[in-house]
């Protein structure tokens, strides 16, 4: 099968197959011939295309091309046809060398949900589809495993890491009662689970439907080329009737569709955006099609994804409090002693947080751990409990006064807190939080100097954690506490009212909405697979700041194309005014539209290098 990348260089072999037929005896015939047939057989595609376009109601570039190829070969000059063919094809083979992959998102996301569940039936743990579980079945879900359905913690005690779900970068402690969500993954200890909600109606299942409904319902993104054919296709036919109407000659029409077939639609705007994306990529900022890089600098509205995205992503030790005689440094010694016999997220971030200032102790003795509450041990002759409030009470009784003390002093920014107990007596506590990427405040400031109108956090985190960043880096409109389809929501009604979103997220929480948006912009380095899959355009460097780079590449490289085309297009209107006067031969006029097209490919390539002015 011919396919429209494999064009040009079937082409090139058929004018040349035609050439090499004169070395023989009634070469003439045989080399017209050679290019008729050769002209009939390559012109299927594009004619094939532009009649699929018709029926959709497109009217795009290639109209005219396909105008054009039809007269060369009603009136016998296939040369002119092919060369024509040569043209489109050429072009359209650069745009889809542009494109790219295609998006995996989809695929990517099913993939991840698991498949196998052990129900419990009778006290014993079979293996069965997923699709198989019903509502008011017991599971169990070891450490590691994503939990498969919505459910209830029937029996155990663990941590599950929600980030994906919320972005809420600390495992949270399910116990009894305490209603977990498919997609969450399971970190500490085994789960026995009572199913809530079967596997497709559950919240990982609405987050694939979320991302299967957005990349079905996502409205393709208007080429500029298509835009600028709205107007010149019209003209060209008023020209070519024109033409016809004052001389009644076949042959100058050709030579008006000839000179007007817009090779600068065709080809200014891949080439440019090749540049475009290859000066993206030395950035490190990876956009997956033309589209992307068009629809980028167009952007009124950006929305980030909180976690992992504005913040590291990671929790880290924001303050050590010492609420007794002793020194924070020695809350801080005391507390990393029996910490360093635990394996928690939070007790492996306090060791490198004391390690990090001087002050890691050695490691306790008896060190005894209640998973995910927290851990004992003997440092110094002195008996040392660190972990939550609820542990600390349970087995510190008489610290639970001083405990409310200091929870009554807190703030809203600490996503949580472990407390530090000394022989039974509340001694100080360690505060967590995440840590705002630097740069952040100032990414702000220049977008909007940037033109960007609506900057916003969505995020699937507490509110106050949410508004306390915003508020920090300069965002003024916080959304908190929101699910997958709360964030699409949002984008949907952005959308709606006409803005050009740009949604920047890096989980599987943020997917839908980066489907949805009109770009979808991921940090690759620290975000999960999904998000790359789902995005647009991705961010190598764990950098956020790239977006405004790729914005400034966007509008410099569009800049670049339309100049192009505007010149290119100058050139074919006073051509197709000369040859409706039979002035320029149909020949002579694909001749010269060769030469506009080396002018615009020339300009064009400009996209690919750095301006002589500033750093973009």
């Amino acid at each position: 099968m011919i396919t429209r990348n494999r064009l040009p260089l079937l082409v090139v072999l058929i004018l040349a197959a035609g050439a090499a037929a004169t070395l023989f005896p009634d070469g003439d015939i045989w080399r017209h011939r050679i290019w008729m047939a050769g002209l009939v057989i390559t012109s299927i595609p594009i004619l094939w295309a532009t009649i699929r376009g018709i029926t959709r109601g497109i009217f795009a570039a290639d109209l005219v091309a396909a105008l054009a190829v039809i007269a060369s070969a009603l009136l016998g000059q296939p040369v002119v046809g092919l060369v024509i063919v040569l043209m489109q094809s050429g072009g359209e083979g650069l745009e889809s060398y542009a494109e790219g992959k295609a998006s995996k998102a989809l695929r990517a996301l099913e993939d991840a949900a698991p498949s196998i569940v052990h129900r419990i039936k009778e006290d014993v743990a079979e293996d069965v589809d997923v699709n198989l579980v019903r509502k008011g079945d017991f599971i169990l879900v070891r450490p590691g495993e994503m939990v498969p359905c919505d459910g209830e913690v029937a029996q155990g005690t663990s941590h599950v890491d929600t980030s994906s779900l919320t972005g809420e970068p600390v495992p949270e402690r399910v116990v009894e009662s305490s209603k977990v969500l498919s997609g969450s993954m399971n970190k500490e200890s085994p789960l026995v689970v009572r199913v809530l909600a079967v596997a497709r109606e559950s919240q990982y299942a609405r987050i694939v439907e979320l991302v299967r409904e957005a990349q079905t319902t996502k409205a393709p993104l208007q080429r500029i080329a298509d835009r600028y054919a709205v107007w010149f296709t019209p003209i060209t036919i008023m020209v070519c009737a024109a033409s016809y109407a004052l001389s009644q000659d076949w042959t100058r029409v050709l030579a008006v569709l000839a000179i007007a077939t817009p090779c600068p639609l065709i080809l200014a705007t891949p080439v440019a955006i090749l540049g475009g994306m290859n000066r993206s990529a030395r950035h490190q900022i990876l956009v997956r099609n033309g589209g992307a890089l068009e629809a980028l600098g167009t952007a009124t509205a950006v929305l980030f994804d909180k976690t992992g995205t504005i913040t590291i992503g990671h929790p880290h030790v924001s303050r050590v409090i010492a609420v007794d005689s002793i020194s924070e440094s020695k809350v801080l010694q005391l507390a990393s002693a029996v910490e360093q016999g635990s394996g928690h997220l939070l007790a492996r971030t306090l060791v490198k947080e004391a390690e990090a200032r001087g002050q890691l102790a050695k490691p306790a003795m008896n060190v005894v751990e209640a998973p995910g509450r927290g851990v004992q041990g003997e440092s110094d002759g002195l008996n040392v409990s660190v972990g939550a409030r609820s542990f600390i009470a349970e087995h510190h009784p008489a610290a639970k006064s001083a405990i409310e003390r200091s929870d009554m002093n807190g703030n809203g920014r600490a996503i949580l807190r472990a407390y530090v107990a000394v022989d039974g007596e509340l001694v100080g506590l360690v505060e967590y939080a995440d840590t705002i990427r630097p740069g952040m405040t100032e990414l702000i400031k220049d977008l909007r100097k940037a033109g960007i109108k609506h900057v916003m956090l969505l995020s699937g985190d507490r509110i106050e954690n949410a508004r306390a960043i915003a508020d920090e880096v300069g965002i003024e409109d916080a959304r908190g506490d929101m699910l997958p389809e709360d964030k699409v929501e949002v984008v949907k009604r952005l959308l709606q009212d006409g803005e050009s979103v740009v949604m920047m997220g890096d989980g599987t929480n943020d997917a839908p909405a980066l489907s949805t948006a009109t770009i979808g912009v991921a940090l690759a380095s620290h975000g999960r697979g999904i998000a790359t899959e789902a995005a647009d355009v991705i961010l190598l460097a764990d950098d956020p700041s790239r977006l405004l780079t790729g914005i400034e590449i966007s509008r410099r490289t569009m800049r670049i194309a339309r100049q192009s085309i505007w010149v290119g297009l100058g050139i074919s209107v006073a051509g197709m005014i000369f040859a409706a006067q039979g002035l320029i031969v149909p020949i002579a006029g694909a001749a010269i539209q060769e030469v506009v097209d080396l002018a615009v490919i020339i300009n064009a390539l400009r996209a690919s290098r750095a301006p002589m002015y500033g750093n973009t």
